[in-house]
């Protein structure tokens, strides 16, 4: 008779059996455990209500990790047609029928179980700080036809208001750091530069300065466990459009009927209403008395007196503070590198200058040469541009340069800190994702929690749990080794 076979046992059988059950749990779990899943979003909607025209931004995260490691990302950007909602103070409906199309595409692109919920705002800068200076009544209706048009649509509308150009500089700032991943990792911060066309804001954080010396400059933020003491300033009247309308206010006084312009190009001529150049706050208390309806614009092509023509639209003689920029306004030393922005990028991509790299001095001997470019050479190499904004560029190239230099105080050395900037992983730099981030309360005020263990670590000790069921396993089967070491008897 044959001996009994020990791995035939009914023991053994059930322990094998379960070993192997233990190990396939295991590794099953393991799988599961890390395995993608399907990602839930929340969605926010911001309007940047600008001087010259209107955005919409759309923003995700993920709705588990909201308030916590979820990052806020830019998913659709939408440019409203026609011009900012301040130029319809006289037909204020169409301020609201001008946002239809963008708000259609964002109704759209959200998921609709998602629209009740999701939050949407409307900030407005400088161009409606300036209407709302000039006339407060005609800024009221304005907002109203926004408001009435905004709440047709399904979104949870948190209301429309005009922003402080403090609070526009500083979520610009909280933007470009919150993109650049240096408020989570407690990096050095970015400074943030910031040109529209009515304002132009500069924000940094600077160790030397405590906010003492000129306390309406400071922002104080506590975020991701550490506390940023910001500089930060918003100079209306000086964005590039409203610069321009100074410039051109500064050399009209006389009232001339023909004007030679050192920042337009050579050949280029038009006509200008000095109604239409003085409708502006800004230069509206200049207007000289009795002068032409309207007078003949020439460009003269000449990018160094253009620089001359540029500096008089600042006022660098008075200071009472330690340093100043310009107009008397205290400015800190500057410190770190900054992104600067909107139409700092635009215009210095369009005359191929955003490389900070190159020497100051041959940025500005480019300039001359592309400003001494005849007009009809000009709009021959750019034809799909339109006109006005084409004719401006010697000019904003000029009002740049100098603005940063001659009114921030950037030198020749610290010019190469500046990086010209449209986005950051995606994102637009702006205000718009900051303004969003703060009224949503999605900065973290202390470092967001991390995983006990990263990935590595999980996986290796699942591993050797593996191996050591493994090993556990033989040695319970270790007892019936010699038995089957044995050849089979025969009784």
């Amino acid at each position: 008779m044959k001996e009994k076979n020990p791995w035939h046992t009914p023991v053994t059988i059930i322990i094998t059996v379960i070993g192997v059950i233990a190990i396939v749990a295991l590794v099953t779990v393991a799988v599961l455990q890390n395995r993608p899943l399907p990602q839930k979003y929340k969605y926010g909607i911001v309007l940047d209500a600008g001087s010259s025209h209107t955005a919409l931004y759309i923003y995700a995260w993920p709705a588990e990790k909201e308030n916590n490691t979820g990052r806020v990302e830019q998913k659709l950007s939408c440019k409203v047609k026609g011009k900012g909602i301040s130029s319809y103070a006289s037909d204020p409906l169409k301020a609201g029928e001008s946002l239809r199309l963008c708000m259609q595409e964002a109704e759209q692109y959200v998921p609709s179980k998602r629209h009740h919920e999701t939050p949407l705002y409307l900030g407005a800068t400088a161009g409606m700080r300036l209407l709302n200076m000039e006339n407060s009544s005609a800024s009221d209706k304005v907002f109203g036809a926004v408001e009435a048009a905004l709440r047709k649509f399904p979104f949870s509308y948190q209301g429309a208001r005009i922003l402080s150009g403090q609070e526009e500089g500083a979520f610009g700032w909280v933007t470009v750091n919150y993109l650049d991943d240096r408020l989570e990792q407690g990096l050095e911060t970015t400074g943030a530069l910031d040109l529209g066309g009515a304002s132009t804001q500069i924000s940094f954080v600077s160790d030397k300065y405590d906010g003492s010396e000129s306390p309406n400059n400071s922002v104080t933020f506590r975020l991701y466990g550490n506390d940023y003491n910001l500089y930060t300033h918003s100079f209306l009247c000086y964005g590039k459009d409203q610069a321009l309308k100074l410039m051109l206010a500064h050399q009209s006084q006389a009232g001339p009927a023909s004007l030679l312009d050192p920042c337009f190009h050579p050949g280029y001529t038009t006509i200008m209403n000095y109604s239409v150049l003085y409708d502006s706050p800004c230069v509206s208390d200049r207007k000289p008395q009795g002068a032409p309806v309207s007078f003949t614009h020439n460009g003269r092509g000449d990018f160094l007196r253009c620089q001359d023509a540029v500096k008089r639209v600042f006022d660098f003689t008075s200071c009472k503070y330690s340093r100043c920029s310009f107009n008397g306004v205290f400015q800190p030393m500057l410190q770190g590198p900054y992104g600067a922005f909107s139409a700092y990028y635009f215009v210095m991509n369009f005359l191929n200058l955003t490389d900070t790299s190159i020497p100051l001095e041959t940025v500005k001997e480019k300039l001359q040469r592309y400003c001494a470019t005849p007009w009809n050479q000009i709009t021959q190499q750019h034809p799909d541009v339109k006109v006005k904004y084409l004719a401006e560029y010697c000019f904003s190239g000029t009002y740049i340069l100098t603005l940063l230099t001659e009114g921030y105080n950037f030198t020749s050395q610290s010019y190469s800190d500046i990086k010209f900037i449209k986005k950051i992983k995606g994102s637009d730099a702006g205000w718009t994702l900051g303004y969003m981030l703060n009224l949503t309360n999605m900065i973290p005020a202390e470092a967001p929690d991390s995983p006990p263990l990263p990935y590595a670590g999980y996986v290796s000790i699942v591993t050797i749990m593996a191996l050591l069921l493994f090993l556990l396993f033989i040695l319970i089967l270790r007892p019936l080794w010699p038995r089957c070491s044995k050849q089979p008897q025969i009784v």
